[in-house]
């Protein structure tokens, strides 16, 4: 995405409030007080508005689209694992950015922002997207125009979606996963294999003798949902507030850990509340957010530095996102032995 620094397109429908990169003093947590500087008179490599060394966060105030065309790491194709929980572009209040663009803008805005995470992409690299139902399809083709391939179309259930008598209740948000090269991309199943139903709810003893795996336990399957895994709404422990749709933390906690290593690098264009530079940060991993609003950014770097309220580096992934929940099982003698 060459040359896209500072550009905005003629059709485009900007956002209400321009975010101008501006110097600022540094915090004596290494935090800078302003948004994303240059780190040159001449245009080249911003610095952080934000960031944490051990292992290394940065968060950047800003366009995204602008902002990734000036990173090294973007420029030289070194980004592990993109992750990005755009705008879905529905007239939500955000703080500074314009959620109500006209379609083809807002399709035209979806294709650039894309294009430039790809470009970031390391060839082992791997690529999920959020997105409602409304632009699921698109970003399908354009992903796969570009070359990506496509390893996973899964599901994020939830309970509490709005309220409606004109249409069936929108419960679900797709969660795309695409991959540069299918013979270099990172998949780590080990680390998030949760229970298989086989063998908490039927018993069926063939899973306690499997040829691949664990024993009584499966990579989950393509529609999660579970404890924990719900909207983030009222008193959620995990709630930031003045944040809209925020995405739990065992969500990233499954993504990150099946498809990076410890050290790699983590990048999420749309930061918002910071969820998934606070997983990466918990487990490891170096970690780039970019977020349009300034107040939104020092929120989620806030976040980034208290850590995860869920999950841990030193424990595995144990949150469930299977239909059944393991249940007693009732033997000879009438014992009761829990599964």
């Amino acid at each position: 995405m060459s040359g896209l620094a500072r550009v905005v397109p003629v059709r485009y429908s900007a956002p209400r409030k321009r975010v101008v990169n501006t110097m600022g003093r540094s915090n004596t947590d290494g935090s800078r007080a302003e948004g994303a500087s240059k780190s040159n008179g001449r245009g080249g490599a911003l610095k952080p508005a934000h960031a944490l060394n051990d292992p290394e966060t940065r968060v950047y105030v800003g366009d995204c689209r602008e902002v990734l065309a000036r990173l090294p790491e973007c420029a030289r194709g070194e980004v592990d694992l993109v992750f990005a929980d755009p705008p879905f572009n529905w007239n939500r209040a955000y703080d500074e950015w314009d959620d109500s663009m006209q379609r083809e803008d807002y399709l035209k805005f979806t294709e650039e922002w894309l294009d430039g995470c790809i470009g970031a992409l390391a060839p082992h690299g791997s690529m999920w997207v959020n997105i409602p139902d409304d632009t699921a399809a698109e970003i399908v083709v354009h992903l796969k125009k570009r070359g990506l391939h496509m390893v996973n179309w899964c599901i994020w259930h939830y309970r509490f979606g709005q309220n409606t008598l004109g249409r069936f209740i929108n419960s679900k948000v797709h969660v795309l996963y695409f991959c540069k090269d299918p013979s270099k991309r990172i998949w780590r199943s080990e680390e998030i294999l949760e229970a298989s139903d086989r063998a908490t709810t039927y018993f069926d003893p063939r899973t306690q003798a499997k040829k691949e795996g664990v024993n009584g336990m499966r990579v989950p399957m393509d529609v999660w949902y579970g404890k924990y895994w719900g909207r983030i709404q009222g008193n959620n422990k995990e709630r930031r507030h003045n944040h809209d749709n925020q995405i739990p933390e065992v969500y990233l906690e499954r993504v990150i850990r099946a498809c990076t290593e410890p050290g790699m690098l983590v990048m999420d264009p749309f930061l918002g509340s910071g969820t998934t530079l606070t997983v990466s940060r918990e487990l490891g991993r170096r970690g780039i957010g970019v977020e349009y609003s300034r107040a939104n950014a020092k929120s989620a770097f806030e976040r980034i530095k208290a850590g995860p309220v869920r999950i841990s580096k030193d424990s595995p992934s144990i949150h469930m996102s299977a239909i059944f929940q393991p249940r007693a099982r009732r033997v000879a003698g009438g014992d009761v032995l829990a599964d």
